[in-house]
């Protein structure tokens, strides 16, 4: 089932997420539900704060980025993962940037500065713990979308130049004067 996508300025996306226990209610549906509205919406990160739910759930699947650009296959082992209760171990390596945008703020992009490494625990959909080091882009979608379940938008890793210019922009998503290819909740 197709969810909608919180837009900026909804509360939800501002909150911390919480833990959840493997009895979470129809957790595996909520999974597909998340998976099917991500590609729907041609992203490769979805995180549930942006579906609503304040809880440390999101999903991710770099293994598409590889089709954009033959020159990143050589450099890019995607994959397609469920990360639940992630916890950031470490976070390594030169910060490199790279124009980010975001499924609940649609039609906006900025350079954000990012750690080239990172090291975190997390379950998976079988709450099996795991702990991986990601690197390069697989290593950037997760930061992102980790920044979702810990209530931040990468809007707020902007200069603040960047911020002043696209402020009116935010403002217009906030109020639901944008128009999407995407179903899109608004706090109105």
């Amino acid at each position: 089932m197709l969810l909608p996508i919180y837009a900026y300025g909804h509360p939800v996306l501002k909150k911390k997420g919480r833990e959840i226990a493997p009895e979470y209610p129809d957790l595996q549906l909520l999974i597909e539900n998340m998976w099917q509205t991500m590609y729907e919406a041609a992203g490769v990160g979805l995180a549930a704060p942006q579906i609503g739910l304040d809880i440390r759930l999101f999903v991710v699947d770099t293994e598409q980025l590889k089709d954009d650009d033959d020159r990143q296959k050589p450099l890019l082992n995607g994959f397609k993962k469920v990360f639940i209760n992630a916890q950031k171990l470490e976070e390594s390596g030169k910060p490199w940037g790279y124009e980010e945008g975001c499924l609940s703020i649609p039609n906006i992009r900025g350079e954000v500065k990012r750690p080239s490494i990172l090291k975190l625990r997390y379950w998976d959909e079988n709450f099996v713990e795991h702990i991986s080091i990601f690197d390069g882009m697989n290593a950037r979608v997760i930061q992102h979308e980790y920044d979702h379940i810990e209530g931040t938008l990468f809007t707020e890793h902007l200069s603040i130049v960047k911020r002043n210019l696209i402020r009116p922009k935010l403002d217009k998503i906030r109020v639901g004067k944008i128009v999407t290819e995407y179903r899109m909740k608004f706090a109105r």
